[in-house]
């Protein structure tokens, strides 16, 4: 196995967890910006308040973007799959 190959593997894992991971956490960022200025305009200080519309805005994007995730990481591990025989021959 060459060095390169080494280098491409490790660059596309992790472009595939970026891409598995990069909508849920924007979500989760977008939404904890947004509670966070609603409470910080009411004065509003209940911890409990930034969860619930979380989970509900990750469950959302794991419903709308789960498909996709689901074809991105089984086209990945077909591809890794079908080429690690010549890898190491």
């Amino acid at each position: 196995m060459q060095p390169e190959e080494v280098m491409t593997l490790a660059y596309q894992g992790m472009r595939v967890a970026l891409f598995l991971a990069g909508p849920i956490m924007l979500t989760t960022l977008a939404t904890g910006l947004l509670i966070s200025l609603f409470q910080a305009a009411t004065q509003v200080n209940e911890m409990t308040l930034t969860f619930i519309p979380k989970i509900l805005a990750v469950f959302a994007v794991l419903v709308l973007a789960g498909p996709w995730q689901l074809q991105v990481i089984t086209t990945f591990t077909r591809k890794l799959f079908t080429e690690v025989p010549r890898m190491f021959s």
